[in-house]
């Protein structure tokens, strides 16, 4: 599922207000390339009011925000920039009526040798020629590695786009057994204006778990310093400032619901630390319910109990910001309804 243009489509579980606007832009147009190497990616933006009288560069750089790396690809790029059809240079001053075209493309050699196709079931949110969302299931690691080489997402999306050259490109990154919402990008081009929104914060995530224990405020934001435990290459420490490898970790949360000593809570990671949700709730007494690696395995779940519902992020070619939301799986509802806790609309 998804939605444009808001941050927060449902009010019953977060009240987060809107952080980016879309200036009135609506999706472009455009086309897949069919089968067959190399894959290409090509948009159309008509020019209107706003763009007549701006250079193409004007536009790329200063309108939709793209990099001079980005920029200087697409000069070099056969058909990488176009108006109604013929090519022109970055010095082109364009008109109202036009059709601006912007060509993407990826090649043989940007493709893993490594990366085996597997039909695997994943569900999709949300899907064009530059981004990819997907409800990933609990359980499936997201990059193959040593002992899963054909069950993750990745392997997943090889074969679904397995007619084309295909390179997985993710822009957030989940634990094996959490849950939920992923992005992908599908082109070279979209992935560095990705990469740009995360690190700039425009990429805004909201998760769902339930927790053994019940905060002691309702709703405020933890703050520490986390690193990678000494002793361990999986396991990470709150730690001070002062500790070699310390990162500081922020993240915003609002109880939801109570039942029994438990809580459902909305998190809000602003800061991308490894297992950071997991750390620092574990932190204040409350670990994530199942989690055994830093509280303790329930019998009511046999994971941690932590979904990503829910991420908004503006569209890599036009700005426009959608919201995708994943449904719940069911493990989590099960073991919410046996705690007695009320799911959130739209999630349950």
């Amino acid at each position: 599922m998804f939605t444009r243009g808001s941050s927060c489509p449902s009010k019953a579980w977060s009240s987060r207000p809107t952080i980016w606007s879309t200036a009135g832009r609506s999706a472009p147009s455009s086309r897949f390339t069919p089968t067959g190497v190399p894959w290409r990616a090509d948009v159309d933006i008509p020019i209107d009011g706003r763009y007549a009288g701006l250079t193409v560069r004007d536009v790329l750089r200063g309108e939709l925000g793209f990099s001079s790396n980005l920029i200087k690809k697409l000069k070099f790029s056969e058909g990488g920039i176009l108006v109604d059809g013929q090519f022109v240079t970055v010095r082109h001053v364009l008109r109202e009526g036009e059709l601006l075209t912007l060509g993407t493309e990826d090649r043989e050699e940007d493709v893993s040798p490594y990366l085996i196709p597997s039909d695997l079931p994943v569900q999709i949110l949300y899907e064009d020629e530059w981004i990819t969302a997907v409800n990933k299931p609990p359980d499936m690691p997201a990059h193959p590695s040593q002992g899963h080489r054909l069950d993750t997402l990745a392997n997943a999306l090889a074969w679904r786009y397995r007619e084309r050259i295909y390179v997985f490109r993710p822009v957030n990154r989940l634990d094996r057994d959490t849950s939920g919402c992923m992005l992908t990008s599908n082109t070279k081009d979209a992935s560095y204006k990705m990469y740009a929104a995360m690190t700039s914060g425009r990429i805004r995530k909201e998760y769902l778990a339930v927790l053994d224990g019940i905060p002691p405020k309702k709703e405020g934001t933890l703050r520490s310093y986390m690193r990678r435990r000494p002793d361990s290459v999986i396991e990470r420490e709150e730690c001070s400032p002062e500790a070699d490898g310390a990162k500081e970790a922020v993240t915003e949360y609002r109880v939801i619901g109570e039942a029994d000593g438990h809580a459902l809570v909305a998190a809000f990671p602003v800061t991308g630390r490894t297992h950071q949700l997991r750390v620092q709730f574990a932190g204040i007494g409350c670990p994530i319910a199942g989690d055994s690696l830093y509280g303790s395995e329930s019998p009511l779940i046999g994971r941690h109990a932590l979904h990503s519902a829910r991420t908004t992020f503006p569209h890599p070619m036009t700005g426009e910001i959608l919201t995708v939301t994943a449904p719940l799986p069911d493990d989590m509802g099960r073991l919410a309804g046996s705690l007695g806790l009320t799911l959130p609309r739209g999630l349950d």
